[in-house]
């Protein structure tokens, strides 16, 4: 639809280099042992890209951004199916950081997903307007 806001699945909204590099700023933050999902950072930044951009800048990440622990919905690792990259490769460096995998080879996201601190305040109390501005404490005369 032409003037339409909606992303298309896949998209970026926005400067893409700038995208990518909020995605490259968050995933550098997950503690060793932790993860996110494709998902869960599309949200976190404002759903300016889907999780399939994300997957896409996690493909592309620069050196030192820990690309391993990003994960898929489901808890599993989707960077088997990537040519250029050896399999099972994800889940040993994750197991290396003392992630878990079950039998099926998905981890339990509710154990080992991150959520930044930032977006935890948020969730605890939703309610709260952050555009509100702090309330004054009365003079004294």
């Amino acid at each position: 639809m032409p003037g339409s806001e909606s992303r298309v699945h896949g998209e970026v909204q926005g400067d893409r280099r700038n995208a990518f590099a909020d995605v490259y700023a968050l995933v550098r933050r997950i503690p060793k042992g932790r993860v996110m999902t494709y998902g869960q950072i599309a949200t976190l930044l404002g759903s300016r890209l889907s999780p399939r951009a994300v997957g896409w800048a996690m493909h592309g990440s620069p050196r030192g951004v820990p690309w391993q622990r990003v994960v898929n919905a489901s808890g599993g690792c989707s960077t088997d199916r990537m040519p250029d990259i050896a399999p099972a490769l994800q889940r040993a460096l994750l197991e290396a950081e003392g992630v878990e995998f079950r039998a099926n080879g998905t981890l339990d996201l509710a154990r080992h997903r991150w959520t930044p601190p930032s977006s935890r305040k948020r969730a605890r109390n939703p309610s709260r307007r952050q555009d509100r501005a702090p309330r004054q404490e009365p003079r004294l005369p």
